[in-house]
């Protein structure tokens, strides 16, 4: 009877209102009298008691903070008792692990990447290496522009002639450097002697004069031939330079197309079948990549070459001009001539911001 009493305890519904309490019922009475009459038996049999609070709590039911989730459904063993602390648990590694799984596919399909892209270089290397060999050897051909090829050896004649130019203009700059310091260590010497030589104060005077007014012309003419060799500099290894640069990235276009042009003619000429016709779609596609690269190149050749040309004579005719009227005045004696070449051409003998005056200035 009591087992009874209990099993319709333990199956009992419980209601739950609108707001979460628990509604009363007309079986609490009946519940809480099979729980004394649980409480006598277990005294007349001398079972241990629970505390009467600790009853209240399984008789209203578990905390709903402590669920756990029974597999085996009600009056399973503890095997299938899963915490609910072990279910937030495996979510935290799931989503760790898928973390590790993102980084992983995104590290892969850098290296999938690299890869192709070391492989496109591969290809591309052999086929121009290829090409290289067979033209050196005379039996492939190659696309020739005779009138930009011209142009373009011509401009690299110009380029090693201003190139000796330039070189001597430095070593005149660094000879007449020198002898300018000579001068006017050389008018220091003679000031010095006329002040310690009574009988020679008038010879030695006129010679130290003389050699300073030849150190301040050629210190004039310095600043025009380091402005000469400065304009020269910048036509040599800038403006010619860049040119040249794209001159070569021009020869590079041109071997891969004509790599690519040799590749696809072979193609052509062979057997025709399934896997030999998607190679010739694959071939004319990279033909025709190339070919505009080659064309675009060339044409940027063209405009850089006359552009070049332009450049070239007037930067030359002003700095020839220069060269040539401070270099007359200098050795003619003409210093005001000399004076008024330098500030015909804008150059400044002194960089800006330097306050501190020369010795001629002192003097």
């Amino acid at each position: 009877m009591t087992d009874g009493i209990m099993s319709k305890a333990a199956t009992m519904e419980i209601p739950i209102n609108s707001n979460g309490d628990m509604g009363t019922l007309a079986e609490d009475d009946s519940l809480e009298q099979a729980a004394q009459i649980q409480w006598s038996l277990d005294e007349k049999v001398g079972k241990p008691r629970l505390p009467r609070d600790l009853q209240q709590v399984m008789v209203s039911g578990p905390n709903l903070n402590e669920t756990s989730i029974v597999s085996g459904g009600y009056g399973g063993t503890a095997e299938g008792i899963i915490p609910t602390s072990s279910i937030k648990g495996s979510n935290i590694h799931h989503s760790s692990s898928s973390q590790s799984m993102t980084a992983e596919e995104a590290s892969r399909g850098v290296a999938v990447e690299k890869f192709d892209s070391m492989k496109k270089w591969g290809i591309n290397t052999y086929k121009c290496t290829k090409q290289m060999i067979s033209e050196r050897f005379g039996r492939g051909s190659r696309t020739v522009d005779l009138e930009l090829e011209a142009q373009i050896d011509v401009l690299r004649d110009t380029k090693c002639k201003y190139e000796n130019v330039l070189r001597l203009a430095r070593a005149l700059t660094s000879h007449f450097y020198n002898m300018v310091q000579t001068q006017h260590a050389l008018g220091d010497t003679f000031a010095e002697l006329s002040q310690k030589s009574p009988e020679l104060q008038d010879e030695f005077g006129y010679n130290a004069e003389t050699q300073k007014l030849l150190c301040k012309n050629g210190e004039t003419l310095l600043g025009a031939i380091n402005f000469f060799v400065s304009g020269i500099n910048t036509l040599v290894n800038k403006t010619m330079e860049d040119t040249l640069m794209t001159i070569k990235m021009y020869e590079n276009a041109r071997l891969e197309f004509d790599a690519y042009r040799a590749d696809l003619e072979e193609l052509n000429m062979g057997p025709r079948d399934a896997v030999i016709l998607a190679r010739i779609d694959t071939a004319q596609q990279q033909f025709h990549i190339h070919k505009d690269k080659y064309e675009r190149l060339r044409s940027d050749v063209t405009i850089k070459l006359k552009f070049l040309e332009e450049n070239k004579v007037k930067v030359m005719h002003k700095q020839l001009l220069l060269f040539h009227n401070a270099i007359s005045a200098y050795f003619a004696g003409n210093q005001q001539q000399l004076e008024q070449t330098l500030k015909q051409f804008n150059v400044k003998l002194r960089p800006p911001g330097s306050d501190k005056p020369s010795w001629l200035e002192e003097q």
